[in-house]
């Protein structure tokens, strides 16, 4: 946005965004939530998360925080925030939220050149093209740096050999942003680079993992001499760390809910939008008789308090980064909490529920998601990065503890024992 450009007021963007939803958004069924909608997407084709993405994109409110030169509207997070309020009763396409435009989107701005900002980032903001992350390896636990997958130059192609594994919707996604061995003779941070990737191509083969709550959204993908142009490296060839780092920073703001790139409202915790009192549990423990439960009303206002906790700590860690009174990396802050958080919300939620958690009506679809929730709620430990690699980065880049010793940090990758 030019200096002379003014930003529109938040309260007129706030009436604005409030008369075209009503005209154009379709309102939420009674007692559900998006969450609900968006997981039945998720295992289909996604197409429902593109017609309405692609619904906000034409009336000017899809990436209200992306440059207007890329296809967004170049206003701020506070425009951002307006808005998911007002959309809280609406279908909106949250099942985009991660990675596609709070992780891949932010990470393309910032580390891709001008050329391929300008032909994936509409595409992408729009809907029209769906993105996803190829980062996790079967042999690589945490050691991101420690990838195997290569890519071997022949002039002006790459020819990509590995697997990856945890790529969240990877089967319904267009492109990814993966990450490579391209040197052997250098460590491991210094040889990897970041390639931009169809999917949909020879050489790709897609599988779904199937989870223990049922759905089939995580994937495991295999390479088999893909074909990658060079025009398609992000940043430089053997300096994809840098890009990887700043990937690995918009992940843990996404997944701690602080993204400014996030539209609408992806979880239940959150479902009453604003400040405001989330009714779900307190409706829950009335619903179960425990209304006037000395117990159950503790429970219900510890949810509630770790919920005001959250709100507050990503307000002000954003605010600090923002400010550069800390560095980026205290994100991981808002992820640690957040993970926390989150599974300490479903277990209260089986300590209100009891045996109903175990079984229930088949008709009864809000028990049921809150039951098959609690048995991936350490999930919300680990996407984005387990919490104890959260620990480890508070610790060493934001408090300045010393790091602890790693005996392949200066040797070549090719010297370096691995599976």
């Amino acid at each position: 946005m030019s200096t002379t450009e003014q930003m529109e007021d938040l309260e007129e963007f706030r009436l604005r965004a409030r008369a075209w939803l009503k005209e154009n958004m379709p309102l939420l069924p009674p007692g559900k939530q998006n969450n609900d909608l968006q997981r039945i997407d998720e295992e289909g084709d996604g197409s429902r998360s593109r017609e309405l993405q692609m619904k906000l994109f034409k009336g000017g409110f899809a990436g209200l925080c992306y440059p207007k030169e890329y296809g967004g509207q170049g206003l701020s997070p506070a425009h951002q925030a307006v808005f998911t309020e007002e959309s809280a009763t609406y279908e909106m396409p949250t099942a985009l939220n991660i990675p596609h435009l709070t992780i891949l989107g932010p990470s393309i701005l910032e580390c891709c050149n001008e050329e391929q900002k300008k032909r994936y980032l509409p595409k992408l903001i729009s809907g029209e093209e769906v993105w996803v992350q190829f980062l996790s390896e079967p042999s690589g636990g945490s050691d991101l740096a420690g990838l195997v997958t290569r890519a071997t130059q022949d002039g002006d192609v790459f020819y990509l050999n590995g697997s990856k594994i945890w790529s969240s919707g990877a089967y319904r996604a267009d492109y990814a942003l993966i990450l490579a061995r391209t040197n052997w003779d250098v460590p491991k941070h210094s040889g990897i680079t970041v390639f931009i990737m169809k999917i949909h191509q020879p050489g790709v083969e897609v599988q779904k993992i199937k989870m223990a709550n049922g759905p089939e959204e995580f994937c495991q993908e295999f390479f088999t001499d893909v074909p990658i142009p060079i025009e398609n490296v992000v940043g430089d060839i053997d300096g994809g760390w840098s890009v990887a780092s700043r990937l690995l920073f918009h992940e843990r703001t996404a997944v701690s809910g602080a993204s400014p790139y996030s539209s609408g409202l992806n979880t239940g915790s959150r479902s009453s939008g604003g400040e405001g009192i989330n009714p779900e549990l307190p409706n829950l423990a009335n619903s179960l008789g425990l209304g006037n439960d000395e117990v159950a009303r503790q429970l219900v206002a510890e949810a509630h308090i770790n919920e005001v906790v959250g709100r507050q700590l990503v307000k002000r860690t954003g605010q600090n980064i923002a400010q550069e009174n800390v560095p980026p990396t205290a994100a991981s802050i808002t992820r640690l909490f957040g993970g926390r958080s989150y599974v300490r919300r479903t277990d209260i939620l089986q300590e209100l529920m009891g045996r109903q958690m175990v079984a229930w009506e088949q008709s009864d679809e809000k028990i049921e998601r809150y039951s098959l929730d609690y048995l991936v709620r350490q999930g919300g430990c680990l996407g984005g990065g387990s919490l104890e690699m959260s620990m480890n980065i508070i610790s060493e880049r934001v408090l300045g503890m010393l790091r602890e010793y790693a005996a392949d940090k200066d040797k070549p990758f090719k010297d370096v024992k691995h599976n």
